[in-house]
């Protein structure tokens, strides 16, 4: 648990038993609900022993990993562990729809708009928003972390994927590139992370995987990364030197793998393309030190971890052992804070209702945390979750379970503001976990 003192200030976190004792005891509140944050009244900085934190970081396109830890000695004690889920598709998804509202606008018989986009400079180091999304909200959930903790340093991974190797599908020779001991790495490491980890033939998972050439090389077949697969060992010897389409009779089958195999490497850009600047932005707050994501994977292989976003931020970097994990991770999705729309569009982009201008009801914004207790009727019980505020006074809330619907604002009490993350938890995939 996060732990703050008197003036607002972070302290070293604490075990929960030693949380809710201090809460019992009447010697802290609770500062925060989501990540669980007390602050203790009767105590400063300058009174306590603080020997700080460190935070490791492992960059995703779709899920970046966020871990809080002690070091000392080589050793690390996982004390907090975050599994941030991105929106860069559904921003991209959204400049998509409005592009093409404005090209129809221009196009059909509307009053004439001349083009704007001759006239356009971007500055020297822009990002695309759904690309710049990412690297704003893991800088922003470390600046959160060391207002909750005193961070002392972050750990973060600056290589993972080759995309030129990858493409290429062959040795690079001369000037392009060195044989080293990652020679190979590359396109292993992303076809596992590709396909799951799971024969696409069969589906087994938990087996020793090979490559295999959807279009066999003594066919004409190249190593292109579009041509390979993973496969178990029986697959691979009995699909041997056949094609896929002989070897795969199911239609749906054969066309699932086809597709899978071509799929482009967009995820693999979209890490490698903000990495260096995710790692200035960091480096300009913290001390920041980085590694590759070969050490990432050697630090968990050889501690018998699986592989998991939030434990492959625990292994980044340099260490000797990892003594202790967390059971619960906290996964926040990026839901936004709303848009600035005054209108909702059908699929053919005319207006279909219209929005309020205020925002607030009854002192409620749609997204806050509630607790809401009905005492009676067939609604009856304790509901805590998000609400969606209405005018009425009829609100809905979204628990982990199920929506309800229709609890009056006379029955919901805030347990913390809207911040445009929507807040779940997981039990790890841990081998051992003793917190």
């Amino acid at each position: 648990m996060f732990v703050l003192d008197k003036h607002g200030l972070p302290l070293q976190p604490c075990p929960s038993a030693r949380a809710r004792k201090l809460l019992t005891k009447g010697r802290a509140v609770v500062a925060r609900h989501t990540p669980f944050t007390i602050r203790v009244k009767d105590r400063t900085v300058a009174e306590s022993e603080v020997d700080g934190v460190e935070v490791g970081i492992d960059p995703g396109s779709k899920h970046t990993g966020i871990a809080v830890f002690t070091t000392q000695a080589g050793e690390r004690r996982s004390r907090f562990s975050l599994q941030l889920d991105h929106r860069g598709a559904r921003i991209k998804k959204k400049l998509d729809q409005r592009a093409n509202y404005r090209r129809r606008r221009r196009s059909t018989n509307l009053r004439y708009r001349a083009p704007r986009f001759d006239n356009r400079a971007r500055p020297q180091g822009w990002f695309p928003p759904s690309l710049k999304h990412r690297v704003d909200t893991t800088i922003a959930w470390v600046d959160r972390l060391s207002r909750w903790a005193p961070v002392r340093a972050v750990h973060v991974e600056r290589v993972a994927f080759d995309t030129h190797a990858l493409s290429v599908g062959r040795p690079l020779e001369g000037l392009e590139y060195q044989h080293g001991t990652l020679h190979g790495f590359e396109v292993r490491e992303y076809l596992l992370a590709k396909f799951d980890r799971t024969c696409v033939y069969c589906g087994a998972t938990n087996t020793p995987l090979n490559l295999d050439h959807v279009h066999p090389r003594s066919r004409g077949g190249s190593d292109r990364v579009a041509n390979l697969v993973l496969a178990c060992i029986p697959c691979n010897q009995a699909k041997d030197n056949k094609p896929v389409e002989e070897f795969v009779t199911n239609t749906r089958t054969l066309n699932r793998i086809l597709a899978q195999a071509k799929a482009p490497l967009r995820d693999a850009a979209a890490v490698n393309t903000t990495r260096r600047a995710l790692w200035r932005a960091l480096d300009a707050r913290l001390p920041t030190r980085v590694s590759s994501g070969g050490r990432t994977k050697w630090n968990r292989t050889r501690n018998q971890l699986p592989k998991s976003h939030t434990l492959d931020a625990l292994a980044v970097g340099k260490l000797d052992t990892i003594t202790q994990t967390v059971k619960t991770i906290l996964v926040a999705g990026c839901t936004g804070r709303g848009s600035y729309s005054r209108t909702r569009t059908d699929k053919h982009g005319f207006p279909r209702l219209r929005l309020p201008r205020t925002k607030h009801f009854f002192s409620f914004a749609t997204g806050d945390l509630v607790r809401a207790v009905v005492p009676r009727g067939k609604k009856a019980g304790t509901y805590i979750g998000r609400v969606a505020v209405r005018a009425t006074g009829s609100f809905n809330i979204a628990t982990n379970q199920s929506s309800v619907q229709g609890i009056s604002h006379r029955h919901v009490r805030l347990l913390q503001r809207a911040d445009g993350y929507a807040y779940t938890t997981r039990k790890e995939q841990s081998v051992f976990s003793r917190l």
